[in-house]
């Protein structure tokens, strides 16, 4: 958590010089308060868009199994139903529910930035940085040498594969 936008800007510089690419840093501030140069969070980083897809696709994953199974057991008049029948219905019912379910999540403030929303509310802003697990002590340490007015708030091992 950053005290200020100067910080915000100076730590920004910092983690440039430390060739941390700008797409991996995401700084989340109050609404219209961060300019246009720096790199505000996505809706991935902002909504539990993410979690929202993965439990739709499972949801929906257990109702196209269970949707393929009455198929098996019931099946139409005049239609042959086999094991690829429930396999299409699982996978139909996958994409259907993780579509869904992530349209409704993408509306839904993310739960890990709601201990953080009281600070970014009253003016501080919250930067993000992904980078490789074996980074993070030696980032720490350069932040915390040079910037010693930033707080830590924490490591979130779920980092989606995106590059």
């Amino acid at each position: 958590m950053l005290p200020d936008l100067s910080s915000a800007r100076a730590m920004l510089d910092e983690l440039l010089l430390a060739r941390i690419d700008e797409r991996h840093m995401h700084f989340c501030a109050k609404e219209g308060m961060l300019p246009s140069d720096m790199p505000e969070a996505n809706s991935f980083q902002k909504t539990d868009l993410i979690h929202g897809a993965e439990v739709g696709m499972l949801i929906g994953g257990i109702a196209g199994l269970l949707a393929g199974g009455l198929w098996l057991i019931f099946p139409p008049q005049g239609m042959e139903m086999r094991i690829v029948a429930v396999l299409l219905s699982a996978i139909g019912g996958s994409l259907f529910g993780s579509w869904a379910s992530a349209k409704a999540a993408k509306a839904i403030p993310s739960s890990s930035l709601k201990p953080f929303m009281a600070d970014i509310e009253d003016g501080k802003v919250l930067l993000m940085v992904d980078v490789p697990f074996k980074r993070i002590a030696e980032i720490q340490q350069l932040v915390r040498n040079r910037h010693p007015e930033i707080r830590f708030g924490g490591v979130d091992p779920h980092v989606p594969v995106f590059s």
